[in-house]
């Protein structure tokens, strides 16, 4: 089973993303997509499992036909079919449980969209809460060391909470809704 690593942050993961968005922008050519770099990884300063979480954002999943698809097959990105979360499609890079890449599709500004950058932005503007998340990930890290899915469990009260905060900053979602990000 693979190894759960939360690595000290690495600005290279910014550079991956961009160079990412761009074959993905170039494979789902003919959509109207937005693309964000998500999770750990894009924020600085935070630890992560060196995985580039990244968002795409469609006006309707439906969109994704067969074709894109295949295409974003073509670039490495496999399709993990998920019937449990509906409002996602998932495509991942690399191997089983080990993925150095994540594909995620929402519905763009529906509410795991708005979700991911909520809890991204929160972070990077609250550098305590920053701190607290990198410390609860090493602690988690050393007592689930084998298994990513307890890793990943454990996190999500935490994560729920920082959802819950950032939704009630208004001055962030202000600030984001001038962005164009919600």
């Amino acid at each position: 089973m693979e190894e759960v690593i939360v690595s000290e942050y690495n600005p290279d993961w910014n550079i991956e993303f961009e160079e990412e968005k761009n074959k993905i922008l170039h494979a789902l050519s003919g959509l109207e997509v937005v693309i964000e770099h998500i999770g750990s990884t894009s924020v600085s300063g935070l630890g992560a499992k060196p995985t580039i979480d990244i968002m795409a954002g469609l006006p309707s999943l439906d969109l994704m036909d067969e074709s894109y698809i295949k295409s974003l097959d073509n670039i490495g990105y496999g399709y993990v079919h998920k019937p449990e979360f509906p409002e996602r499609l998932f495509f991942r890079r690399g191997l089983w449980r080990a993925g150095t890449h994540h594909l995620h599709i929402y519905k763009f500004r529906g509410q795991n969209w708005n979700e991911n950058v909520l809890f991204r932005e929160y972070l990077k503007r609250y550098p305590e809460i920053l701190n607290e998340y990198y410390n609860l990930k090493k602690q988690l890290e050393g007592q689930f060391k084998y298994d990513r899915v307890a890793y990943t469990m454990g996190k999500a009260d935490f994560i729920t909470e920082v959802i819950n905060r950032a939704s009630n900053d208004e001055e962030l979602i202000r600030l984001l809704q001038e962005r164009g990000s919600l």
